[in-house]
């Protein structure tokens, strides 16, 4: 038996919901989210489907929008978009249970509503317009829907059928996938297939989801690896996950992350410093989530105009830890062996904790003193009390009021941009 699938995608979140609060319709005015205070090179966050209608792209940066074209500019303000698409999700229970939802992202969800369609007596269309006009009434937010018959056939309904339906909604099955859209173009509408993909397939000629049906196999496995399997599959309007799949699915390797575009071109020892905080608060977060890590690696990409090759390299620890104290002078360590040019500005960097296990796990390191670890775990507990209780800069390091510092202005950020608080 087919299953039945929804994916709900909120139309333009970010600037609908700016233009709810204004009491505007996101339908025709004319706003884009972006932050006044950065450059006109910044990109923009969202921009309202009335924008999109005159032709402008969604990520485009301030300087690519017309100059004739009038519109309000709304600083983001990402914790009030959490608590938005919280209380969305909140709508999506009255419906769905959480074991049968998968959140996507901020704005989208995929729901398996087999189940429930003989519940409500009604059929999947049904039930997504019941889904989205309960949005819309709660919160002024277009919602547009995709209905298939597996995950990957519910994205593609939203992403590209729903987006030629007045009542934005969409819906596919095998069949009708390949008799209206495997021909469609450009092929980068397609979930999974990136400029980098596509331009791979226009090598060969193939520019459209049949033409990927219809190729060689032998020869799409040798340009794409085992990543090929998953592109037939697509093409074909298969999709062998499902959202049990994804319930059970748990990671084999863990890793924390953290990654930032410095607002200006960084000299090599303003970058050692920005790596430094980020290590620094990578730690923290692993106190916090009771892990350890055995390695890090380090990802330093230069400016545009350096025309360099990114500057990338992996230390081991000796063993498995989240001290502050044993990490940052090995990651000061990696960042002086790896960024080698040193007359270069930096621009970009991005720093990973990898294989991080549990703490109970930890093997100690006979060379270093438990009394000493100890001891800075309890004030490492310390400093994370205070800063959920009087905020995230309530207290800094020494090296976080150096000049090129940014934890301090990340710490009032969430995802790179204001919080809004």
């Amino acid at each position: 038996m087919d299953r039945s699938y929804i994916c709900i995608d909120l139309k333009s979140f970010y600037a609908s919901v700016e233009c709810v609060d204004r009491g505007l319709d996101p339908m025709t005015t004319n706003l884009v989210v972006a932050d006044p205070e950065r450059t006109e090179k910044t990109i923009c966050l969202a921009i309202t489907p009335a924008m999109k209608k005159l032709g402008i792209p969604n990520r485009c940066r301030v300087f690519q929008i017309p100059e004739h074209v009038k519109y309000i500019m709304a600083p983001p303000r990402m914790q009030h978009y959490i608590d938005v698409s919280a209380d969305i999700y909140s709508i999506y229970l009255k419906y769905i249970a959480k074991e049968d939802i998968h959140v996507y992202s901020i704005d989208e969800v995929f729901m398996d509503v087999t189940d429930y369609l003989n519940l409500y007596q009604v059929d999947a269309k049904e039930l997504g317009q019941t889904i989205m006009q309960d949005i819309l009434q709660a919160t002024g937010i277009t919602a547009s829907c995709g209905i298939g018959t597996n995950l990957y056939l519910a994205k593609i309904a939203m992403d590209i059928t729903a987006k030629h339906s007045e009542n934005h909604i969409g819906i596919l099955d095998e069949e009708n996938y390949r008799r209206t859209l495997w021909k469609h173009r450009p092929i980068t509408d397609f979930w999974r297939i990136g400029p980098g993909i596509a331009n791979r397939l226009k090598q060969y000629g193939i520019y459209t989801m049949e033409e990927v049906a219809k190729a060689d196999e032998s020869m799409l496995y040798k340009i794409f690896g085992v990543d090929a399997e998953l592109l037939i599959d697509h093409a074909w309007g298969r999709e062998t996950t499902t959202m049990e799949d994804i319930k059970n699915y748990k990671p084999s390797t863990n890793c924390l992350t953290s990654g930032q575009v410095l607002a200006c071109d960084y000299s090599y020892e303003q970058g050692k410093l920005v790596v430094k905080e980020m290590a620094d608060m990578l730690c923290l977060d692993l106190v916090e989530k009771s892990l350890v890590t055995k390695s890090i690696t380090l990802y330093v990409g230069y400016a545009n105009s350096m025309n360099l090759e990114a500057a990338k390299g992996s230390i081991s620890l000796q063993t498995e830890t989240s001290s502050a104290r044993m990490i940052l002078p090995q990651v000061e360590r990696l960042y002086e062996r790896i960024v080698t040019q040193k007359w270069a500005l930096i621009h970009r960097i991005n720093i990973s904790f990898n294989n991080v296990t549990k703490e109970e796990y930890l093997q100690y390191d006979l060379f270093d003193s438990p009394q000493e670890r100890e001891k800075e775990r309890s004030m490492q507990k310390a400093m994370l009390d205070i800063k959920k209780r009087y905020g995230k800069n309530a207290v800094l390091k020494g090296m976080n009021l150096e000049e090129g510092a940014t934890a301090r202005e990340r710490n009032r950020q969430i995802g790179g941009h204001k919080s809004g608080e």
